[in-house]
């Protein structure tokens, strides 16, 4: 006879929220659980199952809307072959000559920081992030690791497959770890200075993080001022740095009418020469505010490295 389990002892044994449980049934046909006779959800053995595959599979990079409804044995080969091919490459030791970088390595660094950071394991993501920094080329680094780690565990939160606590921990981990790369980067003291922040409201800052990776990478001096500052504060740390740009992290919510108040209110503190910069997967819908207050939207990251160029030769010009 099959053994039913609440909602409550689903979410426990598969580290899933409840939220995230009834998400992925509702949205993506994940697993089809019974309802009580009171209309309560209960899940068998094999639901549960279903449901630890799942959650392995997103972690090491998988979309839940692609994969939710694979049958089972279709989904644990597919685990089987991810997991595997993460661990197959052979650890490099930290006291080994330098090598030259492949996709693979960046793909097993990749899959043990995200590994790191769905276990809450802060010293094995603080450890991937440092083999990654000996392993790889800065430029190899940013788009192999980093950038897809932070596109991955935000991708991860919205769709429930991690909770908010990995986030910010992910966050708290990657910060410390370009706070450090950023500092090797040893930008001269005579190169412009951005300031990286979220507007007052914009609490995830995994986008900040980025912008400011990539702007030391580019040789900019960069102050990172975490997230969630008022308009007041990031024009006076403009103008007490000097700063030549901002740039800006937008996430959501997508109508916010405080922020448009605190876009306009920024533009009108700043020194007309300072360029404010906007990108985030929220910035879109606050097209028409930017352009109004003279700010360049940036769709990704690589418009942000040649809007950077572009003012680094402006600068110098």
């Amino acid at each position: 006879m099959a053994e039913w389990h609440p909602i409550r002892v689903v979410a426990r044994r598969t580290g899933l929220s409840a939220h995230v449980i009834r998400a992925w049934e509702k949205r993506y046909g994940a697993v089809e659980p019974r309802r009580t006779p009171t209309d309560r959800r209960v899940y068998s053995n094999e639901d549960l199952e279903r449901l630890t595959l799942l959650r392995r599979a997103t972690l090491v990079g998988r979309s839940i809307g692609q994969i939710a409804r694979l049958p089972t044995p279709e989904l644990k080969r597919l685990v089987e072959e991810d997991e595997n091919a993460a661990n197959a490459a052979p650890a490099t030791p930290a006291e080994d000559a330098p090598h030259t970088a492949s996709a693979s390595d960046g793909a097993r660094l990749l899959a043990d920081s995200l590994d790191a950071a769905g276990r809450l394991d802060t010293d094995e993501l603080q450890r991937a992030l440092d083999q990654a920094s000996v392993s790889l080329s800065r430029p190899a680094l940013m788009k192999q690791v980093i950038v897809p780690l932070m596109h991955r565990i935000g991708d991860a939160w919205r769709d429930g497959s991690l909770r908010v606590a990995h986030e910010h921990l992910a966050s708290a981990v990657v910060r410390s770890f370009l706070g450090s790369l950023n500092g090797a980067f040893l930008a001269a003291r005579t190169a412009p200075q951005i300031i990286v922040t979220t507007p007052s409201g914009q609490l995830h800052e995994i986008g900040a993080l980025l912008a400011a990776a990539t702007a030391a990478s580019e040789g900019w001096r960069v102050a990172y001022l975490g997230p969630s500052l008022p308009a007041d504060e990031i024009a006076a740390a403009a103008r007490q740095s000097g700063a030549r740009a901002i740039a800006l992290s937008i996430v959501f919510p997508t109508d916010d009418s405080h922020l448009r108040t605190e876009l306009r209110r920024l533009s009108q503190l700043l020194d007309p020469a300072v360029t404010i910069l906007v990108g985030g997967r929220g910035a879109s819908s606050y097209r028409e505010t930017l352009e109004e207050v003279g700010a360049h939207y940036l769709p990704d990251y690589g418009s942000l490295r040649t809007r950077l160029e572009s003012l680094t030769m402006t600068a110098t010009s």
